[in-house]
């Protein structure tokens, strides 16, 4: 609600839904080939790609903004602070659970900012705002068929124990989470 709303006020649901569904899909798509050790719940990726939408709506809208540079430096500290404690827990702390799966944080933000640079209003384009959006295509474009290519001629398949009552299944293939 705090990421998304302010957003949504100024470019509109769909906008937003986008970006959201876009980064929880990147965020999946990541985990599923560099972190394949972990399990996802929830939908940190498409809440790190609200939060890097906010970056790509003060790198578009900059010049229109009141305290852009606040905005910037606000964004930047709550996702380093976040993915900077998913490390931590990841790696340093004593495990209390299954691993945080920081790769899907950022990778939802990669998706966040790309999709965001193609879909936010912007304002005021400029010339060189043109190559971004096609640069932002590219590189989210390059990502997804990289991942879903990669997860397609990977496909990982593992034993399930005896699930109890009869039910005896004899293969999951993990990286399609079916």
């Amino acid at each position: 609600m705090l990421v998304g709303l302010p957003l949504e006020m100024v470019h509109g649901s769909g906008r937003v839904a986008l970006i959201y569904m876009a980064g929880v899909m990147a965020g999946s798509l990541g985990t599923s080939v560099f972190d394949t050790d972990v399990y996802l719940v929830g939908a940190s990726g498409g809440v790190y790609a609200l939060l890097a939408a906010h970056l790509a709506n003060v790198l578009l809208n900059y010049n229109n903004m009141q305290c852009g540079i606040l905005r910037l430096f606000g964004i930047l500290a709550i996702a380093s602070c976040d993915v900077g404690y998913a490390i931590y827990s990841r790696y340093a702390a004593e495990a209390m659970g299954p691993p945080v799966s920081y790769v899907a944080h950022l990778t939802g933000a990669l998706a966040g900012l790309t999709i965001g640079l193609l879909v936010l209003k912007n304002f005021e384009q400029k010339l060189h705002e043109q190559l971004l959006w096609w640069v932002a295509l590219g590189v989210y474009a390059a990502c997804t068929i990289f991942a879903v290519l990669f997860n397609i001629m990977n496909p990982t398949v593992e034993a399930v124990e005896n699930l109890g009552d009869g039910v005896n299944s004899q293969y999951v293939y993990n990286r399609f989470g079916v």
